[in-house]
């Protein structure tokens, strides 16, 4: 073999190994900035577009696909320490032409988040209206949609503001009690007496309080990668703004 063949075979290798490389080390050191990128495929690949909406200094983030027609719109409140992204495989499966809103809730993600705001429910409702009204959205009903606390912000919305809405779902609306404690319940107040750094059983701050909230939120048992759950575990402060939720 030449030199010439030798010198080729090194320059396709180098440049299979730079992005190679580039990715583990991302996924070594950085894992949540592939979660975002994931993430940003994702939207692009349905056609969500991501704005912003400021309100006397308060500013909301959300995606939206399509544009305000003769259906209604459909806004999208997510859960409890997720993300406007929680709704993408939802997403996946409703109709092109529907205009779309997907919001992230108060002291989530893109939203502003600080330690002085109102996060109970009611405060939450109020945000959320000064969202509708800011982005005007409800010149016309729109149907509302949520999903656990998001499903209990939406319920207590459309018993504020009826008028705003065509429509309501509801889906496992966080706060509803039933006469016989689940499992699920019986597990989440042992693990309040445990020894949680924030003594929030939904709020993880270390690998190994992320692995106990997995185990508390998933029927199917499944182990992630050590890389990805110290890059979704909430940094010291970021999420403490969100503590004083209550139902």
């Amino acid at each position: 073999m030449d030199q010439d063949m030798v010198n080729m075979f090194a320059i396709a290798a180098g440049t299979l190994a730079i992005p190679l490389l580039l990715f583990m080390a991302s996924f070594m050191l950085w894992p949540s900035s592939l979660i975002k990128v994931y993430y940003w495929y994702w939207r692009r690949t349905l056609g969500l577009q991501v704005r912003y909406a400021d309100c006397g200094g308060y500013r909301f983030c959300y995606s939206y696909r399509g544009k305000p027609g003769l259906r209604p719109s459909v806004l999208m409140l997510h859960d409890f320490s997720a993300h406007k992204d929680t709704w993408l495989p939802m997403v996946k499966y409703l109709p092109k032409h529907l205009h779309l809103l997907c919001v992230d809730m108060p002291g989530h993600e893109g939203t502003t988040r600080t330690n002085t705001d109102d996060y109970s429910i009611q405060g939450q409702v109020k945000r959320i209206r000064q969202f509708v009204e800011a982005i005007r959205l409800n010149r016309k009903p729109f149907h509302l949609v949520g999903t656990s606390m998001g499903g209990t912000v939406a319920g207590v919305y459309a018993a504020y503001h009826p008028s705003d809405l065509c429509g309501l779902t509801l889906i496992c609306p966080a706060g509803l009690k039933n006469q016989i404690e689940s499992k699920f319940d019986s597990q989440m107040h042992e693990v309040e007496h445990s020894q949680y750094t924030l003594n929030i059983p939904l709020i993880p701050s270390t690998p190994e309080e992320m692995e106990e909230m997995l185990k508390l939120c998933s029927h199917v048992r499944f182990r992630v990668p050590q890389q990805v759950s110290g890059g979704c575990v909430w940094g010291s402060g970021a999420h403490r703004g969100s503590s004083r939720l209550s139902s």
